[in-house]
Order: C-alpha cells, then sequence, then structure tokens
C-alpha cells in the first residue's frame, strides 16, 4: 500500500513557492489515491494536471497499482485546514456547532486554536422603536463544531 506520509511529502515538494496549498490526502487500502488541493488565489485544471503528473512521474506503477485523482477544494465544501480559515477572512460563512446550532456571519478572526464569526440579527432592544441589526462577535474552537463553509452570495 502507498504510505499517505509519501503522497504529503510529494505534494508539498510541487507546491513549494507556489500560492496552493494542500487540503487533504486519502490513500484507501485499494490505493486509491485523492488530493485536495487550494490556493489564496484560484487554482485552475492545468495545475490539477501537472500536479497529477508529477506524482505520477514519482510513483512506480510497476511495484504498486493506483489510482489517482488530484482536485481542488469545492467552493462549497467544509473547510479542512486553517489556511482556508485565513483566506476566507472577511467573507461569508456557514457555522454547524457539534450542539446542532448554525449560525451565518463574516469570518472575522483565525488563528491555531480558534476562529470568530460576526453575526448580525435583526433586535428590536430597549428604545429602539423598529428592529435594526446589531452584531455579535461569536468565537469557536475547532472541535466545537462540525463544519464552517464558504456561503455563495448571488446578488
Amino acid at each position: 500500500m502507498i504510505q499517505r506520509e509519501l503522497i504529503i511529502n510529494l505534494v508539498q515538494e510541487k507546491l513549494q513557492d507556489t500560492d496552493c496549498f494542500l487540503v487533504d490526502v486519502t490513500v484507501s487500502k485499494d490505493n486509491n489515491i485523492v488530493v485536495e488541493i487550494d490556493s489564496d488565489s484560484a487554482i485552475n485544471i492545468d495545475f490539477c494536471v501537472e500536479l497529477s503528473r508529477f506524482l505520477e512521474s514519482k510513483l512506480d506503477r510497476d511495484t504498486e497499482d493506483f489510482e489517482l485523482e488530484v482536485g481542488s477544494a469545492g467552493l462549497t465544501s467544509p473547510f479542512k485546514v486553517l489556511r482556508q480559515y485565513k483566506k476566507n477572512i472577511g467573507n461569508e460563512v456557514e457555522v454547524l456547532t457539534s450542539d446542532g446550532r448554525k449560525i451565518k456571519g463574516i469570518l472575522s478572526a483565525a488563528d491555531e486554536n480558534s476562529f470568530s464569526v460576526d453575526e448580525t440579527k435583526m433586535l428590536k432592544k430597549e428604545g429602539d422603536k423598529r428592529k435594526r441589526p446589531y452584531t455579535e462577535t461569536i468565537s469557536f474552537e475547532y472541535n466545537q463544531v462540525k463544519y464552517t463553509k464558504y456561503i455563495i452570495n448571488i446578488k
């Protein structure tokens, strides 16, 4: 079986000095390899093909047969690594917490331990004549959420 660490090292070697980064690598028992990458700007199909060919050149099919899939993290796929959180600061996200709450708001901060979302709600507080928007910053540790994903707004 091809080792996941080998694939990770090869991908990181190829991504060095680019604005692309590794999101995930899975290797099944029957050597189905799936590599998921992302970028601070954009990923095009040509780069995925280039990475796929690079990996193919470093692996020996005569020694061990494998199936290889290289793709970009989907636009609406849940975030898996810190760099995805950082790249989406300022964007609207949806967070599903471990206790089942869904929060939508603007991703305002992210570090190694936690991230924050600015949630705006229409509330009528004492002294208000009508409902108006109030923003609350909610912080989460990564282990408190099932997923965080980018929300596409079509206006």
